[in-house]
């Protein structure tokens, strides 16, 4: 049996002085020994945490006595070890970064497309009527998507909107979105709707509730998490490896991030490449000065770097994998 377990899950759901809120339940994670990556906003809550089972329920029991967050759906996985390094919770201004923060536009707590549960979401992907949109970001269809999906060209999902013009051919299909746990779903098919697309659905819990309850049937590849496992095995039923080694065009399912810290690039590598490279993109990434020590995992905890101000004029920080959360 696991030791510990790692759970995924969102709520849109309106927190006053969410900022706030984000400094206490960061104390209040901490005092039950969980890491891991939390995303506050006045909209909601989305994260990832792990612990032992007994912090896990702990917490998950602690989220739906508040009851702001009754509609939260945790996914539980078991895992031998933490999925993180350390407990990380902070306040942003949206938890799933769009740059749609117009309510009038976009507001998953009162129109999105139809919710399909995994077992409708496999019977009605093959028909005919149908498109089945991947709302992720490049680095993450990369690894692994649904069968005959369509993907968009884009790095972070606060790019999904300029790409809506490249859908309109589909305006006369069922569009089935989906992404990893749903979250970037609740926005993108609002999004859709907003635009003029008359039939949108979207999965249900995402890849990782239909791997648990359909097997991950036509998910090709693995699906990409944001923690240190990086990515997961979804398909049960007739799994394939899609990924390509970045280096030498192999095979792989291995996604690392570069070792030289300047770059820190994601990308997919095979082992081979990674000896030779020592965990780099590239030879010039190999002899940069400032290259981290390569131990086979490609993951790394960042030096803190400041970025934006936050609301209030304080200073934020971002450690971890790039992309972060997003």
């Amino acid at each position: 049996m696991a030791k510990y377990q790692t759970l995924l899950y969102y709520c849109y759901s309106t927190i006053e002085n969410a900022e706030q809120f984000a400094a206490d339940h960061l104390n209040f994670c901490n005092s039950l020994g969980l890491v891991g990556r939390i995303i506050v906003a006045d909209e909601g809550l989305n994260g990832t945490v792990s612990g032992t089972p007994e912090a896990c329920t702990a917490y998950m029991n602690a989220v739906y006595a508040d009851g702001r967050f009754n509609a939260t759906e945790f996914k539980i996985d078991e895992v031998d070890e933490p999925s993180f390094i350390k407990m990380h919770c902070r306040y942003k201004a949206e938890i799933v970064h769009s740059g749609l923060r117009d309510p009038h536009i976009i507001d998953p707590t009162k129109k999105t497309g139809v919710h399909l549960e995994p077992k409708d979401f496999l019977e009605m992907k093959d028909r005919e009527d149908v498109v089945i949109l991947d709302v992720r970001s490049n680095y993450e269809h990369s690894i692994g998507r649904f069968k005959n999906a369509v993907t968009l060209d884009i790095d972070n999902f606060r790019e999904f909107p300029e790409k809506i013009k490249e859908l309109e051919q589909y305006k006369d299909k069922k569009i089935l979105t989906y992404c990893t746990g749903g979250i970037k779903c609740e926005k993108a098919s609002a999004l859709l709707l907003h635009e003029g697309f008359p039939e949108v659905y979207q999965l249900h819990g995402g890849i990782i509730k239909y791997g648990k309850e359909v097997g991950g049937q036509d998910f090709d590849g693995k699906c990409y998490v944001f923690d240190n496992r990086v990515a997961v095995e979804v398909n049960s039923v007739n799994p394939v490896v899609i990924s390509k080694c970045y280096n030498c065009g192999t095979i792989t399912a291995k996604m690392i991030n570069c070792a030289n810290p300047e770059c820190n690039e994601h990308f997919t590598q095979c082992d081979d490449c990674g000896t030779k490279l020592d965990g780099c993109c590239s030879d010039a990434c190999k002899a940069h000065p400032r290259k981290r020590p390569y131990d086979g995992t490609g993951y790394y905890v960042k030096v803190p770097q400041q970025v934006n101000l936050n609301k209030k004029g304080r200073s934020e920080f971002i450690e971890g994998l790039k992309p972060v959360m997003t």
